[in-house]
């Protein structure tokens, strides 16, 4: 059921959370966090996003605040470390970050620079790593098919565990999935599943070895774990740069799958210089824990976004409410 738009607004907090280092063009995350009956939930979209796909972070939201948790299958998800689109010479920093971590997923492909850029951002990954460490790296699909198949051939020295969303389209995740099938390298769709009408087309397609699952983008935990079961592909449960709310929703849909095969993108939160929380999820000897995160008034107040921001969110709330609402089905 869906619970009425006040009681949403009533314990709304909207922060403006700085981060540790530039992630996906940003520096500062701002998100929407509330209480339901469940506990605290978050709701935040990226701003650029338009309403229609906000409105299933709002469905996620809903669901982990205000219906009851599916029960865990585990009690602690391993996860990776995120290392931007940095300078080489600050990898180090970025991993020490990430305590414990195993696997590191590097970002490559950024606007602005170079494939060299990338090639001397993941040798230094590897050299920290050790050649025991995993490496996937992920594109956000802004490569060509030639354009990835040139830079996965630049980048196969360093043993990639995967490859994530090397291009925009299904077509194209489906041929450089081909291209690319002798060296070993399996391609991960995760814009494919996240920003598609059909989050299972990807895998109907055959166009890619394994799945990238981000709670809120799908509508929540339970929309989410329909989609893992359908798909019959091993996924990866990851963030979308949130807070310790979100992050511990994700932790939650992780613990509910029962093979979970590769480490988990849930450690994100080391990548936010501030928190709604002073009991972050952050990583510890490689995991998170599963549990509900408590937001602190303190922190939602020193934190707390400008009037401006705020009634933005708040205006943005009401109008994904209403597609909700409209289509309660969905």
């Amino acid at each position: 059921m869906l619970p009425p738009l006040d009681a949403l607004l009533e314990t709304a907090h909207v922060v403006a959370l700085p981060l540790v280092t530039r992630f996906r063009g940003i520096e500062t995350r701002e998100a929407l966090v509330m209480q339901g009956p469940q506990g605290w939930t978050e709701f935040s979209p990226f701003t650029e996003y338009d309403d229609e796909e906000a409105s299933a972070w709002l469905r996620a939201a809903i669901d982990f605040g205000w219906h009851q948790l599916p029960a865990p299958l585990r009690t602690s998800i391993p996860v990776n470390a995120t290392v931007p689109a940095v300078n080489a010479d600050q990898v180090a920093g970025i991993l020490g970050r990430f305590p414990g971590c195993r696997t590191a997923k590097v970002k490559v492909a950024d606007p602005g620079q170079s494939l060299a850029d990338d090639v001397a951002r993941v040798r230094a990954v590897r050299d920290a790593l050790g050649p025991e460490g995993r490496i996937r790296v992920d594109a956000n699909g802004l490569w060509n098919v030639d354009e990835a198949e040139h830079a996965i051939h630049a980048l196969a020295e360093f043993d990639l565990e995967y490859v994530e969303q090397p291009c925009a389209t299904v077509d194209e995740l489906a041929e450089i999935r081909r291209r690319v099938k002798y060296m070993s390298v399996p391609i991960a769709a995760d814009e494919s599943v996240r920003k598609a009408e059909d989050p299972l087309a990807v895998a109907r397609a055959k166009a890619a070895d394994l799945l990238v699952i981000k709670t809120q983008p799908l509508g929540g935990i339970t929309a989410a774990a329909r989609i893992v079961a359908q798909a019959g592909l091993p996924v990866v449960v990851s963030s979308a740069l949130d807070t310790s709310i979100g992050l511990s929703m994700g932790a939650y849909l992780a613990a509910s799958i029962p093979e979970l095969e590769y480490d988990c993108g849930l450690g994100t939160a080391a990548l936010l210089a501030a928190d709604v929380t002073n009991d972050r999820m952050l990583p510890e000897a490689g995991a998170v824990t599963v549990r509900r995160v408590d937001a602190d008034p303190a922190l939602l107040s020193e934190h707390a976004a400008d009037t401006a921001r705020r009634d933005w969110w708040l205006a943005r709330l009401a109008r994904c409410y209403a597609l909700v609402e409209a289509n309660p089905g969905l």
